[in-house]
C-alpha cells in the first residue's frame, strides 16, 4: 500500500482559499469537507488539508503563526515545464495571492513561487532530466 501524505495548513477564510485553489486548477474532495476544512488532491496519494485556524490550533496545541509575516513551511511541487510554472504562479497573482520571487533559470532546473492568500509559500519546480546528470 502506498503512503499518502497529507499537508495541513490553517486557513483564515476556507471560502476564500478554496475558490483560490480552484482558479488553480486544483480539485477537491468532497467527501473530507465541511465547514472547518476542505481537501485539495494534489496528486494521486498527495493531498493538502485546508483547515480553519481554530480547528488547526486545537490539533497542534500551538498557537497558529501568521504566515504572511513568518515563514512556517515550504511547499514544493514538481511541474512538467517552465511555462507551466509560469501559468501557474501568473494564476495565482490573478487570483489574489503575490509572486514570492522573479523565475530563476539555472539551465537544469527552473524555480518559481507565488504566495496563497493565507502568505504560504508555495514553489514550483521544473527539472530537465537529460541536463539534471550533466550537472550533478
Amino acid at each position: 500500500m502506498a503512503t499518502k501524505i497529507f499537508v495541513n495548513l490553517p486557513v483564515r477564510d476556507l471560502t476564500r482559499s478554496v475558490e483560490f485553489f480552484t482558479k488553480l486548477n486544483f480539485q477537491f474532495n468532497t467527501q473530507f469537507a465541511n465547514d472547518h476544512g476542505a481537501c485539495m488532491i494534489v496528486g494521486n496519494d498527495i493531498f493538502v488539508m485546508l483547515i480553519t485556524a481554530d480547528v488547526f490550533e486545537r490539533f497542534t496545541q500551538k498557537a497558529v503563526c501568521d504566515a504572511r509575516r513568518h515563514a512556517e513551511v515550504l511547499v514544493s511541487l514538481s511541474a512538467e515545464s517552465p511555462a507551466m510554472i509560469d501559468d501557474m504562479v501568473h494564476r495565482a497573482v490573478l487570483a489574489g495571492g503575490t509572486s514570492s520571487y522573479e523565475p530563476q533559470d539555472h539551465e537544469w532546473m527552473y524555480v518559481s513561487g507565488f504566495q496563497d492568500l493565507d502568505g504560504h509559500s508555495w514553489e514550483m519546480i521544473y527539472m530537465d532530466p537529460c541536463r539534471l546528470a550533466c550537472c550533478l
